[in-house]
């Protein structure tokens, strides 16, 4: 008889925080719940909640004396093999809360990175994510390097080291040209792709619309449902990293290509900020945000506040709006939200009637957008035809003796290309 594998327990986690008095009490459960979320999606099994009152974190490590005690005696009971901590903190703070509780604390930055380090799966985004990673590392390392004391220090000349050169330092010294050699990979990848969205746009036209948001707003489902393809979509934080470009689906005049963003999320690591704000290009570029949100958390406002934070942050507050409240059908008030938001489209992505109405909201903004024109084609080049129709809608043909006047409705961006290819062939 064959025994079957036994899936390993996941780790057992507790997650705890400290309330500081300028956090509401609603603003400190959402926050704790979203890293409960987070564990999740990091596969762990949350056993415990732990939180304290102070005026400020305990300089020392994070929690008061008492409560590190109650901490350790929880972790105990509970047979936890991990505490995550819902802010982040020092490197010392760190050290001394491992110390005294008894097992590894992660706090929340480092949750953050771990799971984008699992989820990364373009040569792009994980280039971002080893930098904000090793970025993150540097100052635990001095921190190792000082607990561990003279100990450390090496024997000069040897391994590569310069004369008493420690473990630390050549770690530290490793980590900064690991850094320099990933920027200067991104420096060169990020040319490539702005050439590439250049081509792109050039070949398509200039009617882009990007799925903004909170993680787990729905987002990767939206993108399916509006453009017909298949996607990662799950009920984690932070499922889907890399940005997809697919077009709407039917296509429409102009064709409109839908962009998925990586998703926001409170206090997310400054590094990562940085290092995906190339990811959030798409953001930038795009004619209309759709900001996509779920009507169904009690805490949405928060959430639909930490998006426009971040969006104004990279410089996309200039950018037309489309606000989407998602998820209706587990929950909100349509009403409400119609009253409060107006212009707003209160949807569900898993009912087809209202993926219509977001596709025709999509195209009613871009036609609202063209422009008129009148190109002449002259019988030699018929065989340019094709760019036109592919570009832009034809209203009117009529022929004479040289060739053909076409009558278009387009993009502004687009239709001028075209006038200015084709406006020398006029007779």
């Amino acid at each position: 008889m064959t025994m079957q594998p036994v899936d390993p327990k996941p780790p057992r986690a507790i997650v705890a925080a400290v309330q500081l008095p300028s956090v509401s009490d609603v603003e400190f459960d959402a926050s704790l719940t979203e890293l409960r979320q987070l564990a999740k999606t990091l596969g762990f099994q949350v056993v415990g909640r732990f939180t304290q009152k102070r005026p400020s974190f305990d300089a020392a490590a994070y929690f008061g004396t008492g409560k590190r005690e109650e901490l350790r005696l929880m972790r105990e009971e509970e047979a936890a093999d991990i505490v995550l901590v819902d802010h982040e903190i020092s490197p010392s703070q760190a050290f001394n809360l491992e110390k005294e509780v008894g097992c590894e604390v992660m706090d929340r930055t480092m949750v953050i990175l771990e799971i984008f380090h699992r989820h990364a799966s373009s040569r792009f985004a994980r280039a971002q994510v080893e930098i904000a990673r090793l970025g993150y590392m540097a100052p635990r390392l001095r921190e190792a390097a000082k607990q561990a004391g003279p100990k450390d220090r090496g024997r000069s000349g040897t391994g590569g080291r310069s004369g008493g050169e420690s473990h630390g330092e050549l770690d530290r010294r490793k980590i900064r040209d690991r850094i320099a050699e990933l920027q200067a990979e991104l420096d060169a990848m990020g040319t490539e792709r702005k050439t590439q969205r250049a081509r792109r746009q050039e070949r398509e036209g200039l009617a882009r619309v990007a799925l903004v948001g909170y993680t787990n707003a729905g987002k990767s489902t939206l993108m399916r449902a509006l453009t017909g393809s298949e996607g990662l979509v799950a009920d984690k934080l932070f499922a889907t990293l890399d940005t997809t470009v697919r077009a709407l689906h039917p296509e429409s005049v102009p064709r409109v290509l839908v962009s998925d963003t990586v998703g926001f999320i409170k206090n997310l690591p400054h590094g990562l900020v940085a290092s995906f704000k190339s990811t959030l290009d798409e953001a930038l570029e795009a004619s209309l945000l759709a900001h996509v949100v779920d009507a169904s958390d009690p805490g949405y406002e928060r959430q639909l506040a930490v998006t426009e934070e971040v969006l104004d942050e990279i410089g996309a507050s200039a950018v037309p709006r489309l606000l989407v409240f998602n998820k209706i059908d587990r929950g909100g008030d349509e009403a409400a939200l119609r009253a409060k938001y107006p212009g707003c489209i209160v949807m569900s992505a898993r009912r087809e009637g209202d993926i219509a109405k977001l596709r025709e909201a999509i195209g009613a903004f871009f036609q609202r957008r063209l422009v008129e024109a009148e190109l002449f084609l002259p019988w030699t080049a018929q065989k340019l035809r094709g760019q036109i129709f592919a570009t832009c809608t034809v209203l009117e043909e009529r022929a004479d003796g040289e060739g053909v006047f076409l009558r278009i409705r387009g993009e502004p961006e687009a239709v001028e290309r075209l006038r200015e290819q084709f406006g020398a062939m006029a007779p």
